[in-house]
């Protein structure tokens, strides 16, 4: 199901509240870039390999639940509670390498998302990149979507005290930018990075690339989209420019 823009019966805040938008957050994986897919092939490559789960592929319903969205301190502990941090870090990086040899061949943009981009810099917005990702990866998902430019800034996760779903990415990016939350909108794919983007105060909406559209709700999206085309978007940006 889809959150209504004109609902407020849960307490969200919603985008033409934000009038007039000054800023926008965007997460990488799974929101600028359909990047799950290949994140999928390579762990369910690489568990098969070292017979996790008694060498069952895992499905992309365990990806969704139990990876997507999430920093890779947290996985080596969720994913291998017996091995050692050096052991997790060594298996987690490789499984990084893995992603960037296949992203220049098979990584592409959500839709609608250079149309989204030029209207933002057209609106002479500030901007910034907010991800788990690690900087290798985030740098080099922009530079292929064509983006380097594009962002202001680029908050790192693994920089910051915590990573998501806790809200310091977040509340850094606006200290960055110089950015109020009362005119700053997020957009994410993942349950950790709503609940990232919420936990900052600020609103959220939830672009349903792959994850549940309940679980974004469940999450605090305060609006779903399919993807950077979808009319819900369009009314929604347009209202949130105009000053009451």
């Amino acid at each position: 199901m889809s959150v209504s823009s004109n609902d407020h019966s849960s307490g969200r805040k919603f985008l033409p509240e934000l009038a007039p938008l000054e800023a926008v957050l965007f997460d990488i994986d799974g929101t600028l870039c359909d990047s799950d897919p290949i994140h999928y092939h390579a762990f369910r490559e690489m568990f098969i390999e070292i017979g996790y789960n008694n060498g069952i592929p895992i499905t992309e319903d365990f990806y969704a639940e139990n990876i997507s969205g999430k920093h890779n301190d947290y996985l080596g502990k969720a994913l291998f509670p017996d091995w050692s941090f050096e052991k997790c870090a060594k298996f987690l990086d490789d499984k990084e390498a893995s992603f960037r040899r296949l992203a220049p061949q098979q990584l592409k943009a959500v839709n609608g998302l250079y149309k989204l981009c030029k209207w933002i810099e057209d609106h002479g917005l500030k901007c910034a990149a907010v991800t788990n990702a690690p900087r290798l990866n985030a740098e080099l998902m922009i530079s292929i979507l064509g983006l380097s430019d594009f962002f202001q800034v680029i908050v790192l996760g693994c920089e910051c005290e915590r990573a998501k779903p806790f809200p310091d990415p977040y509340l850094r990016a606006l200290k960055e930018i110089n950015a109020s939350p009362k005119h700053t909108v997020v957009f994410e794919d993942s349950v950790s990075g709503i609940e990232a983007g919420v936990a900052a105060g600020l609103p959220v909406v939830g672009v349903t690339t792959r994850n549940p559209e309940q679980s974004l709700v469940d999450a605090g999206a305060s609006l779903l989209i399919k993807d950077f085309e979808d009319p819900k978007l369009w009314t929604a940006i347009e209202a949130s420019l105009k000053k009451e």
